[in-house]
């Protein structure tokens, strides 16, 4: 990762890629690989950066999450057309009339301005964990979230749920799978909350249901070996799941005029299946646009989007030599067939 220029200079590039994790990178490796000049900019804020290892990335089942994000900046610099920043970008708009060709300025935190001809936004999301003592120190060691990043490798243990929404219930039906010593924590979920069917299937797993408001994390040896309520019970478990509250970072969709969708879990960005954003010329991947996105599954839309980008570029360029009006329409591949 280079460092950050702090000058004003303005430098124009074909595409611009916000974010450096799996999604971005991984768009990077592919405008590389189509010759696009292009800027990759990375604050360094990886969401699973708390996590030691990452699973079910196939051929990297187990590395270290950071060690995936320096291999893949290695890969991207063979290339020579990428230039990787350790920066921010703060602002972006776009710029020439409606219906002009696709083109955007965008400023970032340690002083450039930069031109592109098009974005690809991919600045994940953060998670917002509940307020119970331990359990942001913990987070990403044996506070986890998701059975398939995790549940392999604390199978069999004594699981804990620790209720957040009534969603909560889903959560630790699926986690029984992994461990058939389950608790669920309804912490500030009322009994009553929960339907007949609901304590049916949580019966049928074998999921004891614990009522009453969790006060913290019981921690010894650097390991949790229980969860305290309240009223001072202390139930022995090992493993705490929670369902984080997960805010992706779609201020500078926003900012470009990009339409949101409301979900179960919060607001993301309208996209096609290439990541195409309502806003011309601006894509959306990993993160920033589906909330269960795993390492592999982000990585893949960072390709799919840097690919739908290249080809729109290839048939612009083209229709412009002979005077041409592009519309932008290309094939879910980036070919340029009709959509």
């Amino acid at each position: 990762m280079t460092d950050t220029r702090s000058d004003t200079s303005t430098d124009s590039y074909e595409v611009l890629v916000i974010g450096g994790g799996a999604a971005g990178l991984s768009a990077g490796l592919v405008l590389g690989r189509a010759r696009r000049r292009t800027l990759l900019v990375d604050a360094g804020e990886p969401r699973n950066a708390p996590a030691a290892h990452m699973q079910g990335y196939l051929s990297r089942d187990g590395m270290p999450p950071a060690e995936l994000l320096a291999v893949g900046r290695e890969e991207i610099a063979r290339y020579g057309t990428v230039e990787l920043v350790r920066d921010r970008v703060v602002d972006v708009t776009r710029d020439g009339a409606e219906g002009s060709p696709p083109g955007f300025t965008a400023a970032l935190a340690g002083g450039r301005t930069v031109r592109a001809r098009r974005v690809i936004v991919a600045t994940g999301l953060k998670d917002e964990l509940p307020a119970v003592p331990g359990v942001a120190e913990r987070w990403g060691r044996d506070v986890i979230h998701c059975p398939y990043c995790h549940g392999w490798e604390v199978r069999d243990e004594a699981f804990g749920v620790l209720a957040t929404s009534p969603m909560s219930v889903h959560q630790a039906l699926l986690v029984s799978h992994w461990s058939k010593d389950t608790t669920l924590f309804l912490h500030t979920v009322a009994e009553a909350d929960l339907s007949d069917d609901e304590l049916r299937r949580l019966a049928a797993a074998g999921v004891r249901v614990v009522p009453g408001e969790v006060a913290g994390l019981v921690v010894e040896d650097d390991r949790i070996t229980g969860v305290r309520l309240a009223d001072g019970t202390v139930h022995a478990r090992s493993v705490v799941f929670v369902a984080p509250r997960m805010v992706p970072r779609t201020g500078l969709l926003e900012k470009l005029g990009a339409e949101l969708r409301e979900t179960p879990m919060g607001s993301c960005p309208v996209v096609d299946e290439t990541g195409r954003t309502t806003v011309p010329g601006v894509w959306a991947a990993g993160n920033a646009t589906l909330f269960a996105q795993q390492v592999i599954n982000a990585a893949s839309t960072g390709y799919t989007a840097a690919a739908a980008v290249n080809g729109e570029l290839v048939f612009e360029d083209i229709d412009a030599r002979i005077g041409v009006e592009h519309t932008g329409a290309t094939g879910p591949d980036g070919t340029g067939a009709e959509v």
